[in-house]
């Protein structure tokens, strides 16, 4: 059982950045770490994950070029790095770990969820 704990949401202007970070409890190198966010009235989506154990990332087409997912493996951290935040970035982040199942993470695919860390961004 591993607890995440995130922190770094915020308000930003379009165009700004914010950084994320998740603490695990427990050595999280043995998980896939990934962060989802839901907006209110939509679906929560996968928008960065990172496996150590394949070397792999994934990233959402919304997000790509703009976010970067790092795993800091002797910190028991995970961060997103958030650039060119656009309004519709606006969303409720949770950081999650599970096991691997391959690409694109899907919520079930994760058993341990943070309490989430609300990200908003004004035009």
């Amino acid at each position: 059982w591993v607890q995440l704990v995130e922190s770094g949401g915020g308000s930003v202007q379009a165009g700004g950045s914010l950084r994320l970070s998740c603490a695990g409890s427990e050595s999280i190198g043995r998980y896939c770490m990934a962060w989802f966010r839901q907006a209110p009235g939509k679906e929560r989506e996968g928008v960065a994950a990172v496996y150590s154990g394949r070397d792999s990332t994934y990233y959402a087409d919304a997000v790509e070029g703009r976010f970067t997912i790092t795993l800091d493996n002797a910190e028991n951290m995970v961060t997103l790095q958030m650039n060119n935040l656009a309004p519709e970035d606006t969303a409720m982040y949770y950081c999650v770990a599970g096991f691997y199942r391959g690409w694109p993470p899907r919520s079930t695919d994760f058993d341990y969820w943070g309490q989430g860390a609300q990200v908003t961004v004004s035009s």
